[in-house]
């Protein structure tokens, strides 16, 4: 009886035991991996208009401002990637009378919306300086700005942070006079990438863009090593 009640004793205490021992050789910590680059490519979109008491006319205008842009970016023209400014939108809108004895004012607005991509930032300037003589309206922001490989540099950065995870379990192998292992799993965040900062946008004839920052892709994996 004293012998079947110490087995079991025994036996559930080895139960108990079971799960410390197999996690004994294992140790679970986490790798992280930057990469910095500066982007080498940008989507740009432009936007001529008009507004005209009589629609015709309001279109007549816009067909002028893209009569000019396209001679005036003839030279670049081939570098344009997925370049589109076929649509022509119209439509009116009502202005509030400045004296309510009157009607109020129909004004006709045509525009059209130019957009296309470039993987070669030394056309950047020339094309905002040809919209800006033009006065094609446009919004310069930081989403716009990316890089020809980014898939690349994600795999960059997680890389480094797989090494970063081997490195941190051999450190802690060695203090404890054991080699790292196997991975037993292994977990993967996912990329960040943080606003860069630029330079101020280009509103006039006179602003340009030397700059358009530095950027960040940030990796981290946790994952769990056997040690031997």
């Amino acid at each position: 009886m004293y012998l079947q009640k110490l087995k079991q004793r025994l036996g559930v205490s080895l139960v108990l035991l079971a799960p410390a021992l197999a996690v004994a050789g294992e140790v679970t910590l986490t790798g992280e991996g930057r990469v910095r680059y500066e982007p080498d490519s940008a989507r740009l979109q432009f936007t001529a208009s008009a507004e005209h008491a009589l629609p015709q006319k309001a279109t007549e205008r816009v067909a002028s401002l893209m009569s000019q842009w396209r001679e005036g970016i003839a030279d670049y023209r081939d570098r344009l990637e997925d370049y589109s400014d076929a649509t022509v939108n119209l439509y009116t809108r009502t202005l509030p009378p400045t004296d309510r004895s009157k009607e109020p004012e129909t004004r006709a607005v045509a525009s059209q919306t130019i957009s296309f991509s470039i993987n070669d930032l030394t056309l950047l300037n020339p094309l905002l300086q040809e919209a800006q003589a033009i006065g094609l309206d446009y919004h310069l922001g930081p989403h716009q700005f990316f890089h020809s490989n980014e898939t690349g540099l994600e795999q960059e950065a997680l890389a480094r942070a797989i090494a970063d995870a081997r490195a941190r379990c051999q450190f802690v192998a060695k203090q404890l006079d054991q080699g790292c292992g196997e991975v037993v799993t292994i977990n993967i965040n996912g990329g960040h990438r943080p606003v860069p900062m630029m330079m101020a946008e280009a509103k006039s004839a006179s602003d340009s863009i030397s700059s358009v920052g530095e950027r960040e892709i940030e990796a981290s994996v946790s994952a769990t090593f056997e040690l031997e």
